[in-house]
């Protein structure tokens, strides 16, 4: 299994990178390379099209529904009615309760025209097949096995864990994408044992105080020791925090290799 980050910034795009986006990719038995997009955020689907065929996206899986993490569904949906190739059949789009209606209001330009779930039983062009998340149910995406653990966030949020052939051995390989919030028990759940932890570091030691938010880096680190993890990569950093200091935080509490995400870089797992 390989991810590739498309965007990590926090809260917002920022000067060198697109808000959330990851892009995770394994082969099937008959070497079938399957491409599952985690969060399309502000300023990503462009940052996507350097990775993959836009017409070769599999699933598009949401850890919730804020605009850093969906709003370039907006994209994906013009390009799937009007793209080359197109009009392409409806994009399964795994997500929170209210995700057909978040696309719709994303998509109405205002006369009425949206693209839902409801679009897509009706074969409209360019739509997307929603499916919600339901904690303990796995939702299978060609080779891969995708489990929602609910997080701790002010809307209806999950972290994901993934698993898939390694791309590294025969193995199983397994990630967990945290999404946005606070520590808690499900992201606890969801990161126990996995090969890499991504996390998000939205909030710093000291300064941000909120409760059921986000978590820091040294959070993010406690959660990786804790979980037994093999790697963490620290993302969702905010554009005006600084990397390379979440990173040392991280190691202060995690022994293990941490890295921050970068746009373009490539996780193999």
């Amino acid at each position: 299994m390989r991810l590739t980050v498309v965007g990590c910034s926090g809260s917002m795009a920022g000067p060198d990178s697109a808000a959330s986006c990851y892009l995770i990719q394994a082969e099937d038995p008959l070497g079938r390379t399957w491409n599952v997009v985690l969060d399309l955020g502000s300023g990503a689907f462009g940052s996507l099209q350097r990775f993959v065929d836009p017409a070769l996206i599999d699933a598009v899986c949401l850890s919730h529904l804020h605009a850093d993490h969906c709003a370039d569904l907006v994209g994906l949906a013009v390009w799937a009615r009007y793209g080359p190739g197109g009009p392409l059949p409806p994009i399964p789009v795994f997500g929170p309760r209210a995700t057909a209606d978040r696309i719709g209001q994303l998509t109405d330009h205002g006369r009425g025209e949206r693209v839902a779930s409801q679009l897509a039983s009706r074969g409209a062009a360019g739509s997307f097949d929603v499916r919600a998340w339901a904690p303990g149910r796995v939702a299978r995406i060609g080779p891969f096995e995708i489990s929602p653990y609910p997080a701790e966030h002010p809307v209806e949020a999950y972290a994901l864990t993934v698993a898939a052939p390694s791309d590294r051995d025969d193995a199983t390989a397994t990630l967990t994408y945290t999404g946005d919030g606070d520590l808690g028990p499900g992201v606890s759940t969801a990161a126990e044992g996995v090969s890499l932890l991504l996390a998000e570091a939205g909030f710093l030691e000291g300064r941000d105080q909120v409760a059921g938010v986000h978590m820091t880096a040294c959070q993010a680190g406690l959660l990786a020791a804790e979980a037994g993890v093999g790697e963490l990569v620290l993302t969702h950093i905010a554009p005006w925090d600084n990397p390379e200091g979440a990173v040392r935080a991280a190691r202060r509490v995690y022994g293990g290799p941490v890295r921050a995400a970068r746009p373009g870089a490539v996780h193999r797992v």
